[in-house]
């Protein structure tokens, strides 16, 4: 739209201000091993709590973005259920409704079951996707220096400000569309299937 500036008493023409709105991004945090931590009591690495969002703001400069992170359960993807895949369903139908691009951590082993059953629950709902939906995790936590977490966030979190309405999952500079993709365990990543 183009509208009349009140004229000026310099000669020189001023530019009106560009409104800019930080695009609001909403990290749903399921546990998984993306954000496995080590036990010093147990001996053992488990998803205790989230503690994702300190992590992202020490390790990544996202000035052009806002975070907002919720953790709706601290559990290994082996051990979810579909009570927990349809929790998982229910903030994403919340983020849709409100149309804040989403993305989802959540343990690979199970990635693609939470999947399919949220494409599968917004179809039988009838409900429209307004937002991109992006899964990711991690073959190693995001505490290791070998860990690919940071990357699979960064490119989900990229993705979700580039792609259009859908449900995907974004991994190892990849994107594939829900739940059309495989876990290929012997090169510890994801193909299409």
């Amino acid at each position: 739209m183009v509208s009349n500036l009140p004229k000026s008493s310099s000669t020189e023409q001023k530019t009106p201000q560009k409104s800019f709105q930080v695009p609001l991004i909403k990290i749903l945090t399921t546990g998984g091993t993306i954000e496995k931590s080590y036990d010093e009591k147990e001996g053992v690495f488990d998803n205790k709590e989230s503690f994702l969002s300190h992590t992202l703001n020490a390790k990544l400069r996202l000035p052009h973005t806002q975070i907002v992170v919720e953790s709706i359960m601290n559990k290994d993807s082996l051990h979810m259920d579909l009570q927990d895949r349809l929790h998982i369903f229910a903030a994403l139908k919340a983020a849709n409704e409100l149309i804040i691009p989403s993305v989802v951590l959540h343990g690979t082993d199970t990635l693609v079951e939470s999947s399919q059953v949220c494409v599968e629950n917004f179809a039988l709902q009838k409900i429209t996707l307004q937002i991109p939906i992006i899964f990711t995790g991690s073959m190693r936590p995001i505490g290791f220096e070998t860990s690919d977490a940071l990357q699979n966030v960064t490119e989900a979190l990229l993705a979700a400000k580039l792609l259009g309405p859908g449900l995907y999952v974004s991994f190892h500079n990849q994107i594939f569309l829900a739940p059309h993709l495989i876990k290929n365990r012997s090169l510890r990543t994801f193909e299409w299937n």
